[in-house]
């Protein structure tokens, strides 16, 4: 089985437990699986093969994020942030291209710098704060996000940067971070297959991982309608501190 040439069985398992880990988390805070899943895959796998076992898993489950609340409100979010998502898709398919000629060790740290430094200044109390959407700084954001999510996968931490700094709802913001990320995962999923990241074996490894990644967001989800707002932005922020340590950790020394 050409799955197997690229993934021993312990390692088929213990990246099936990642997917689950990643799954709850995203259940609880709505974010962080591509995160979770590059983080911890990467600990034993490439990180190309990490970058593309993320993928299918994030598509499938931001769909279903995003239509939570039912298709009406989920065109109304794509609507309110196009200009996010144009910008972030631009730049997301240039960025993926350059995966080939990053080395490991850059990959990590161009993922682990700004959601270490985002999740640091928030949870020092520094909060950025919006009083109306912004053209420009939601472009700018969204260019942001995209260029980093081309290279990574991951596009969460600058995407909840400025949802947090328009004061977004916990359930507005469940529901615009799965539009935002969905979108982004299906032009990952093309960016990638350009790329040569997303092939018959390695599409085959992050299916695999799809029933895992909703077996545990749906335990997220539990545990996510019973917190309330204060709790789930310190959950969130303690999430993306986590995660950008270990990407640093991993970028540093290998």
């Amino acid at each position: 089985m050409e799955l197997f040439s690229l993934v021993s069985p312990q390692e088929l398992y213990l990246s099936l437990v990642v997917a689950f880990v990643a799954g709850w988390v995203k259940g609880m805070v709505g974010f962080a699986m591509p995160m979770v899943l590059v983080s911890g895959l990467s600990m034993m796998l490439p990180p190309n093969l990490a970058l593309a076992g993320l993928i299918l898993p994030t598509l499938v489950t931001n769909s279903l994020q995003a239509l939570r609340e039912g298709r009406t409100a989920a065109v109304a979010s794509v609507r309110k942030f196009r200009v996010f998502l144009g910008v972030g898709l631009i730049c997301l398919l240039a960025s993926a291209q350059l995966i080939n000629v990053l080395s490991p060790k850059a990959f990590l740290l161009t993922l682990g710098v700004p959601v270490f430094f985002f999740a640091l200044v928030q949870l020092m109390g520094l909060r950025l704060t919006l009083q109306a959407p912004s053209v420009r700084v939601e472009a700018i954001v969204g260019a942001v996000a995209g260029a980093v999510g081309g290279i990574s996968g991951v596009w969460g931490p600058p995407t909840v940067a400025y949802l947090t700094a328009l004061n977004t709802s916990k359930k507005d913001q469940m529901r615009v971070q799965g539009v935002i990320y969905g979108l982004g995962a299906l032009a990952l999923v093309v960016a990638h297959v350009g790329s040569g990241i997303l092939r018959a074996e390695t599409a085959l490894f992050s299916a695999l991982l799809v029933l895992p990644a909703l077996a545990g967001m749906r335990g997220g989800l539990f545990l996510q309608d019973r917190i309330d707002q204060v709790q789930f932005r310190k959950l969130t922020l303690l999430v993306l501190l986590i995660a950008g340590l270990n990407l640093l950790r991993r970028g540093i020394l290998g």
